[in-house]
């Protein structure tokens, strides 16, 4: 079915990318002074919030639409993996974001590396839900 095989697409580059961040990305960040490593995470996170926003909608999506093509509920499993990066970012990362996205890289001090090393933690928990999302898809796809 290609509304599945999309939707566990769409998971997949979700999930790499959220990997990629957290065992690439911020670890070469962390190992820059803090006003450097601030000033690549604020474009860096601006570009990569519109990218993962997006696919994990437009994989909910496509995931509802697959349980319901199908009645298969590991569909809908999936789909609620991917899309609990929304709430999981809201509520969880998003008052890091803004306490790093308000200090001027030529302010950043031991305090942005503790609020940096935090999102490297959090961010970890959109990797896991990716990956979540993307092994029960396959798991859909599968059965």
């Amino acid at each position: 079915m290609l509304t599945g095989q999309l939707a566990l697409i769409t998971a997949a580059i979700f999930a790499g990318a959220a990997f990629y961040v957290s065992a690439v990305e911020h670890p070469a960040r962390m190992q820059l002074d803090d006003c450097a490593a601030l000033t690549q995470w604020k474009p860096s996170y601006e570009r990569g919030a519109l990218m993962q926003a997006s696919l994990a909608i437009i994989g909910f999506l496509l995931g509802l639409a697959a349980w319901w093509q199908t009645g298969l509920w590991l569909w809908l499993i999936g789909a609620v993996f991917l899309v609990a990066n929304w709430p999981y970012t809201l509520v969880c990362i998003m008052p890091t974001n803004r306490q790093l996205k308000a200090t001027d890289p030529d302010g950043a001090g031991p305090q942005t590396r503790i609020l940096l090393k935090k999102w490297g933690t959090l961010h970890a928990g959109r990797t896991a839900l990716g990956i979540a999302s993307m092994l029960v898809f396959l798991w859909a796809a599968l059965n």
